[in-house]
């Protein structure tokens, strides 16, 4: 065999070889593996605080969160893969408003709720408001019931954790009876919060309505309104709410679903 073609052979054997021993990633693969990564970056880290209050006034009956605020915001964030951590001030079980959990507030959420042993857990064992650190979320969201006018409207922690949220410009939420947490909660220049901002919140002829304008500590429309809040409504018991830059309020149970898509919204945009 001639010496040219004798070089000629061992570099087809050599450049064989070679592929064998490397393999090559094509386009497709290195543009799948780049979106997994990008998946796990902007996975939604979600906070929900809920009240530890359950005592109604002198009245003897129980209140807490009321679960459609609750459920439907939480299932709306979860299917769209929200990683959602469940925080109270005195962490344990958030208590749960009994009129909220009949027959007669029953929606298709409630239901889903009721028949998830993995969110009844997470009810059941709520960490502690204190140890959460904002730094860790993209986003926090406040259920109403009653409970939240007795205790998140004067809770130290949870004062300190939303002026953190929007300091870094991030989704404040709130539902209902929840804005309520917003009662003394400021600006860095030491203004109201809701000061000059559209807002919402249950409203006094609802609150009227269910018989409890004398019971409860203030009312969230007129505490809104006072703070300087450019407080608006829909008529009584359909579904409003409202967004402000990162502050998003909604009237009353039936808003929650309201919320929650422009809560979801808003986090797509920070976290993109």
């Amino acid at each position: 065999m001639k010496p040219l073609k004798i070089i000629a052979l061992l570099l087809t054997v050599v450049s064989a070889s070679s592929c064998k021993d490397n393999k090559v990633e094509t386009p497709s693969e290195n543009v799948s593996e780049e979106k997994v990564e990008l998946q796990k970056q902007k996975e939604m880290k979600i906070l929900f605080v809920l009240t530890s209050h359950d005592k109604l006034g002198d009245t003897g009956k129980k209140t807490g969160f009321w679960v459609e605020e609750f459920a439907n915001p939480y299932y709306t964030l979860l299917d769209k893969g929200a990683d959602i951590t469940i925080a109270t001030p005195k962490g344990g079980a958030a208590p749960i408003d009994p009129s909220s959990d009949g027959p007669d507030a029953a929606t298709e959420d409630t239901e889903r709720f009721n028949k998830d042993a993995e969110a009844k857990e997470k009810i059941a064992n709520t960490k502690v408001l204190a140890d959460m650190n904002p730094d860790d979320f993209d986003a926090v969201f406040y259920p109403g019931g009653h409970g939240p006018l007795w205790d998140l409207a004067n809770d130290q922690t949870s004062i300190a954790l939303i002026e953190k949220f929007n300091s870094q410009e991030k989704p404040v939420a709130f539902v209902c009876h929840a804005p309520a947490a917003l009662k003394r909660v400021k600006n860095t220049d030491g203004t109201p919060l809701v000061k000059g901002k559209k807002v919402t919140g249950f409203t006094n002829t609802e609150e009227e309505a269910v018989g409890l304008t004398n019971v409860v500590p203030f009312l969230v429309e007129d505490m809104l309104i006072k703070n300087g809040g450019i407080y608006s409504k829909k008529e009584d018991w359909q579904p409003y709410a409202i967004q402000d830059g990162n502050l998003i309020t909604g009237q009353n149970p039936a808003s929650s679903e309201l919320v929650a898509e422009l809560l979801l919204k808003r986090t797509d945009n920070i976290i993109e």
